[in-house]
């Protein structure tokens, strides 16, 4: 689900920015347990919030590209 206007995509990457204090928790935790499993959520989790964000970052792109189109309705 893509949000439609600025605000929110402004709105969905502060979120993101929640979920990677989480996911480095989870990393520092992982690695004092040496823990293989939760290690690995813990990346592919991080993964999952860099590819959420690119294609926020995408979205707001295009949202500017729209805005500063002339010929745009």
């Amino acid at each position: 689900m893509q949000p439609k206007s600025k605000m929110g995509t402004y709105l969905s990457i502060g979120g993101s920015l929640f979920a990677v204090i989480s996911v480095a928790k989870q990393l520092r935790e992982a690695r004092e347990k040496q823990d293989a499993l939760q290690l690995t959520d813990a990346v592919i989790s991080a993964a999952g919030i860099v590819t959420g964000v690119a294609l926020l970052a995408r979205q707001l792109r295009r949202l500017n590209r729209d805005e500063n189109d002339v010929l745009s309705d």
